[in-house]
């Protein structure tokens, strides 16, 4: 697939959008303290510049990939930025029953771009 506006800039958005949805899912949980509906405000705020980059993300990969493509994509990013922010962020640590799951989502992946099995 050629490095192309339509078929790089979905990914670089879907990066972004993805960062703030796990901010906004997950970041409150480093202020356990913080009134409930302060946490759920100011998540919704974050999760709105999400939805600015994963809607666009959307509209213009859409042709370039398909549908499901888009979401393979998606939810890898997810899980990577997730590790990530899980690690650095709130002091996790990753297990080895992390990585076969991740795993098995990325295998999960490759079959959705490989196509029909034939």
């Amino acid at each position: 697939m050629p490095f192309t506006f339509q078929t790089v800039m979905p990914i670089l958005l879907l990066i972004g959008s993805n960062v703030f949805m796990t901010v906004a899912w997950y970041g409150h949980l480093k202020f356990p303290h913080m009134a409930m509906w302060a946490a759920v405000m100011v998540s919704w705020g974050i999760a709105l510049v999400e939805y600015w980059l994963a809607v666009p993300a959307n509209r213009i990969g859409y042709g370039a990939y398909t549908a499901a493509e888009l979401k393979t994509i998606q939810e890898v990013i997810s899980l990577t930025v997730f590790a990530g922010f899980a690690v650095f962020v709130l002091g996790e640590k990753l297990t080895w029953n992390h990585a076969v799951g991740f795993l098995l989502i990325f295998a999960g992946a490759f079959f959705i771009f490989r196509g029909p099995l034939k």
